[in-house]
């Protein structure tokens, strides 16, 4: 996303004036004209494709992978006749349908747009005439900052005006986040605690890592935990074994696009000769007469040369070549019973164990408990404790790792990452030299020759290049953050999401923002401080209002291009079509392309909007006009992003939410940067007063904070026992038990006693909840009273009831938390069916080796592969909900 800003930067830096005749509006103008004309044709294509293209802009409305309870109710297909029906949809829909990551983005993006409208009814009526009328002679929209004040001989009472509007809004910020976090917290209980969620299998298992070598042991382990422990997991190596299932896979789907080219083959010599005339029943389709016990290959000879058939050189260039097919199950035969042997061998415990323990409980009471316990008498032993993993979201590698290792990943990876986002400007300025070749030759005459180019090629280089590779730049570094975080030692996906967003985040405000201010603010006064050093303070003052300029082009950019790009989605419609003919050669391919759906990645989208509103709010006394623009940037985003999750992205990644009050957490950079600007621009103004007002509030700022934090941090990651009682009495109103308890204590001893038969059940009472205990509030006292208004029993009645039944075989139990590489079976190859009946003799002869199925896939009349896409194939599996 700093692309954009870099792009404007240069653009704005290329033609800037001196601070006193700087052309705000028309940089205004000439920005919001060719960018609300790029926002405007990319939504009216979207409007247009989004009627013909259901795969891409609607995939969640009919994907037969998905779950009816998973899917997204259809809109009208009309031009705009979609929008009323698209606003009735609330929010919510996404927390009972797909994710609570997913809902509480949304509400970041609302709150964070109600934050800045609420700071234009705030600062507009006051700073605006304050500022305006302040005697600096400032023009256009500068007239309407900070530095439009004329600081006069001495402190100007003006700036108080300043000062307690601040403490105003920033106030109301504070509220805004301490009441969001009561919030959340009271979301994520209710979340956790409903019969849905306790009862999961990763809701009901600790994973305790950095476990001592004795304790790796499961008649030790289950002697501390007692009668509680159902189950227990200790992981093993398995470099070895993964290597075997990764050749064991190499080979099959090796052998599936062999069987698949072989058919096509055959296939396409049958239609050629239907082109030549050739009886359709005598020769064109022989499947009735094919034996399908014949040699292996003969009903495919018919129609292609052996010469024809599919091979493969054992190694390359030199190898000896072989026939792909048979050589392929040769190996199959060689490698499924050695893989078979080996993980019966980890399953028994006859490996070597790594230092890492997954224990299930009965119930998720007893998981919380043994959690929240210390394990081990020495320091940094069975520690740290994970609860809630998925054993889908597992980093395998990072469960080896033990406590003193883990202490130097952290350090060596955070240091890479500050030292990277200290220097990144190096890249950047490297990148952004070569868009003016003249003087990078000046600089470094050895580069002379690209001046001998030709001057079309020249051109290329000066202006293409430079933005292909900052966009390079700028993709890589998500990538990079993320490996750090996984190298550091994180568990699981979810807590890597969770570290990249720290990182991204801190990245965001020096390089984006911070960086990007000062570069901006420098460069409009640098020949002025040359020229006169003791104006310094006063240059200083005027122009990093200025700068403000530069972020009003930034919102737009963000609210129409990328806000109207993300619903266009202009580049995965192109791959999804073209790579698809290109690279899908089997079914399987196609089918999982077809059904695969996007991701978001929570811990590089969220810093992103964070520094917008980060952004905002610092500037908020400075240039007050941004947040009108911040506000309608941040809806407009919210509208697309919206849009996004309930039609077309998926939650691959499960956090329990709580990137949601690490955004929130973050949102006090701004604050904080915006007390320091305040304070700084009061000081160089010679404004003692407001300065010192802003200090206290600084301090008053900061001990809020840390009150805040410790009231709230204890309740992100474990559950009080309290509301357990308030869960049986919600679990006895569903049942009809009015009084609200004894049937409900009841109903969960019930419950305990078949979780600690081995069956888990999940709630599916058609009867709904009551309304909540108070009476409907009007919108001042929801908002002024969030402890009472959005409290556990609130919101208890926002999560999903019945959503999908948690009962798990004893197989899918007994695996969970193995090792995929333990876990995983033999797979079952997908072939089309052709009417010479050439895919029914492969799978007769195939079987024999790997399971292997030819339905729902098949030709058309021109030999293209297809398949049945509203049923689900023999390849499909069934999602798990751990």
């Amino acid at each position: 996303m700093a692309s954009p800003l870099h792009t404007i930067l240069r653009r704005q830096s290329s033609s800037s004036s001196p601070p006193d005749t700087t052309p705000s509006l028309s940089q205004l103008i000439s920005t919001l004209i060719p960018v609300g004309l790029v926002a405007l044709i990319m939504t009216l294509a979207f409007l247009c494709l989004r009627r013909t293209q259901k795969r891409q802009y609607s995939p969640r409305t009919y994907l037969s992978t998905l779950r009816p309870q998973e899917r997204t109710p259809p809109l009208p297909s009309g031009l705009f006749n979609w929008v009323g029906a698209f606003n009735k949809i609330p929010d919510s829909y996404v927390l009972n349908h797909q994710s609570i990551d997913g809902f509480l983005l949304l509400r970041f993006l609302k709150i964070a747009s109600v934050i800045c409208l609420v700071g234009c009814f705030i600062t507009w009526p006051i700073l605006f005439p304050v500022n305006a009328t302040g005697g600096n002679q400032r023009i256009q929209l500068d007239i309407l900052t900070y530095s439009n004040v004329d600081p006069g001989a001495g402190s100007n009472p003006r700036y108080y005006a300043h000062c307690f509007v601040a403490w105003a809004y920033l106030g109301f910020i504070w509220y805004m986040i301490m009441r969001e976090m009561i919030y959340y917290i009271n979301l994520r209980q209710a979340y956790l605690l409903s019969p849905l969620y306790a009862n999961r299998l990763s809701s009901r298992t600790v994973l305790f890592a950095s476990v001592p070598g004795d304790y790796l042991d499961e008649v030790k382990l289950r002697a501390m935990y007692g009668k509680k422990c159902k189950n227990l997991w200790i992981a093993t190596d398995c470099k070895a074994l993964q290597k075997l299932v990764d050749e064991r896979d190499k080979v099959a789907f090796k052998l599936e696009g062999a069987e698949t080219k072989l058919i096509k083959l055959a296939n396409k010599a049958r239609l050629k000769s239907l082109k030549k005339g050739a009886a359709h029943h005598e020769e064109a389709s022989l499947d009735n007469n094919t034996d399908m016990n014949g040699e292996s290959g003969s009903a495919a000879a018919r129609w292609i040369q052996p010469k024809d058939r599919p091979t493969h050189r054992l190694k390359p260039i030199i190898g000896k070549k072989v026939d792909t097919i048979n050589w392929c199950r040769a190996e199959l035969e060689r490698l499924i019973p050695l893989v078979d042997a080996e993980q019966a061998k980890h399953r028994a415990g006859d490996a070597k164990f790594v230092s890492s323990v997954f224990i299930e409980f009965y119930t998720q009471g007893e998981a919380q408990a043994a959690y929240q316990t210390t394990a081990h008498h020495l320091p940094l032993h069975m520690s740290p404790r994970f609860i809630g993993v998925n054993p889908d979201e597992v980093i395998w590698k990072n469960l080896r790792i033990k406590w003193w290792e883990r202490i130097l990943r952290n350090a060596a990876t955070i240091t890479f990452v500050v030292l990277l986002v200290i220097f990144w400007a190096i890249p950047v300025a490297v990148v952004g030299s070569i868009s003016n070749i003249n003087s990078l030759t000046d600089k470094v005459p050895f580069l002379s020759f690209i001046l001998k180019i030709p001057t079309v090629i020249l051109g290329v280089v000066q202006g293409l290049l430079p933005s292909v590779l900052l966009a390079v730049l700028m993709a890589l570094l998500p990538i990079i953050l993320r490996y750090m975080a996984k190298l550091g030692g994180m568990p699981s996906l979810a807590r890597i999401e969770l570290r990249t967003q720290n990182f991204y985040f801190i990245f965001q405000v020096i390089q984006v923002f911070l960086v990007t201010t000062l570069a901006s603010a420098a460069s409009t006064v640098v020949t002025k401080i040359i020229n006169s050093p003791t104006s310094t303070p006063s240059l200083l003052a005027a122009s990093l209002p200025a700068a403000s300029n530069l972020y009003i082009s930034y919102f737009l950019v963000q609210g129409l291009t990328i806000a109207s790009g993300a619903l266009l989605q202009i580049v995965g419609l192109i791959l999804f079509k073209v790579l698809g003919k290109i690279l899908d050669s089997t079914p399987r391919k196609m089918y999982k392309r077809f059904s695969s759906l996007s991701g978001l990645g929570w811990g590089t989208l969220f810093p992103i909007y964070t520094n917008l509103l980060v952004i905002a709010i610092t500037y908020s006394t400075i240039a007050p006009l941004m947040l009108g623009f911040a506000a309608i940037g941040l809806w407009l985003l919210y509208f697309a992003t919206r849009y996004n999750l309930l039609f077309v992205y998926n939650a691959n990644i499960d956090t329990k939410g709580l990137v949601y009050p690490r955004a929130l957490q973050q949102i006090t950079v701004g604050i904080y940067l915006s007390i320091v600007c305040m304070i700084g621009l009061f000081g160089v103004s010679k404004a003692a007063g407001p300065a010192v007002l802003m200090a206290v509030f600084l301090v008053g700022s900061i001990l809020f904070h840390v009150s805040l934090n410790s009231a709230i941090d204890p309740l992100l990651y474990t559950l009080p026992q309290s509301l357990e009682v308030e869960e049986q009495s919600l679990l006895a109103l569903e049942d009809g038990n009015t009084n609200g308890y004894g049937k409900g204590e009841e109903r969960v001893s019930n419950s305990d006693a078949t979780l600690k038969n081995g069956n888990d059940t999940t709630h599916t009472a058609s009867n709904d909840l009551p309304p909540a205990p108070h009476k409907q509030p009007n919108f001042i006292t929801k908002w002024l009273f969030p402890n009472k208004f959005t409290d556990y029993q609130t919101l208890r009645r926002l999560v999903p009831k019945s959503f999908a039944e948690i009962d798990y075989t004893l197989e899918v139990e007994r695996n969970a938390y193995y090792n995929p590489a333990v876990a995983s079976p033999t797979p079952l190859l997908w072939i089309p069916r052709d009417e010479m009946g050439v895919s029914r003799q492969e799978i007769s002869h195939t079987s024999k080796v790997i399971p292997i199925s030819d339905e729902l896939a098949f030709f058309d009349e021109k030999g293209n592969i297809k398949w049945d896409e509203d049923e689900r194939p023999p390849i499909y599996q069934e999602k798990i909900y751990y």
